[in-house]
């Protein structure tokens, strides 16, 4: 099958990079199965796995689609309306849109928030992971967002951290953050590592207890969760979004409050690292997202609809913060 992937940011991502990473791997499981993998992304990108067709972000994208293509697959978007052979990932929470009705979501709950059935969890490639040392157990608990998001609730992850007795490394964020307003966070025991590369990245989570993940919106997926389960880090975070069909009882702990997480953290030493790299080998690897993928290709080359008409996002998915105590 020729598949043609579509981007509107450069392959591979230089720093953080989520959905570039996940399009990365993805191409690369497609040409390890056979397949032709085009990319449709911006000039200055890498891609070794099929032909690389520059995008041009002046021209509908659906006149970009290279002719040879069985089925073309967008990370920008889709013309709601487009009759090819073409689907489309929702990455985050789409608000109000019409949507094409071969949308594929991130996770069932997100299908299930924009009214949808068709949804593909995201995977990792273990080969650009450093081997996990499953058998220490770690003192400092990790951070794993754009602490800048108020929905990533950075302050309350800081403050669970504390009443569990344990360090945080942040990464992600900075102590000092003018982007959005001035956030200074003094807390001593919060240390701070920017936006890191995925060496940084890996150094961190491989040392660390476990990962805290206190969002304050309905997570369309969470990245973070599965490398943190990759290095056999256990999760305590809210039960909102996809979070609860990532997050097993052996795997972490969800509560949207502090207290009950900060007690779970206590009693750290019950789960079972070796168990919850399993969980990650078993459920959230490339080689899984890619199979998924293409079960949805062929029913699409064959000229089936994921869906039965176009969807439509609800307007507001959630209003403000939902909720927390700390």
């Amino acid at each position: 099958m020729h598949i043609v992937l579509a981007t509107h940011t450069r392959i591979p991502a230089l720093r953080y990079g989520g959905t570039e990473r996940i399009i990365a791997w993805l191409g690369r499981a497609l040409a390890e199965k056979g397949h032709v993998v085009g990319l449709l992304g911006p000039a200055g990108s890498t891609w070794h796995y099929g032909p690389l067709t520059v995008f041009d972000p002046d021209q509908p994208l659906e006149v970009q689609i290279p002719r040879e293509a069985d089925v073309f697959h967008s990370h920008v978007g889709l013309d709601p309306d487009f009759d090819g052979k073409a689907c489309q990932t929702i990455h985050g929470n789409a608000a109000g849109a019409r949507l094409h009705r071969n949308s594929i979501f991130v996770s069932a709950n997100h299908a299930a928030r924009h009214g949808a059935a068709a949804f593909v969890h995201n995977g990792l490639d273990p080969r650009v992971y450093p081997e996990p040392n499953l058998a220490h157990g770690g003192r400092s608990l990790a951070f794993l967002a754009k602490a800048a998001w108020k929905v990533k609730n950075v302050r309350g992850a800081i403050r669970v951290a504390r009443k569990a007795g344990r360090r945080l490394d942040v990464l992600g964020g900075y102590r000092l953050n003018l982007k959005m307003g001035l956030r200074l966070t003094l807390d001593p025991n919060a240390r701070f590592h920017g936006m890191v590369d995925d060496a940084g990245k890996a150094e961190v989570l491989g040392r660390s207890a476990g990962l805290l993940f206190p969002v304050r919106w309905h997570e369309p997926f969470g990245l973070a969760v599965i490398e943190a389960m990759y290095f056999g880090l256990p999760v305590f975070a809210t039960p909102y979004g996809s979070l609860p069909e990532l997050v097993p009882e052996h795997v972490g702990c969800l509560s949207d409050r502090g207290e009950v997480l900060a007690e779970a953290i206590r009693d750290i030493g019950r789960f079972d690292r070796a168990a919850i790299h399993g969980h990650f080998r078993e459920h959230f690897t490339a080689e899984r997202m890619t199979a998924r993928y293409l079960s949805f290709y062929e029913r699409i080359e064959a000229g089936e609809s994921l869906h039965p008409a176009t969807l439509m996002a609800p307007v507001a998915p959630h209003q403000g913060l939902l909720p927390w105590t700390d």
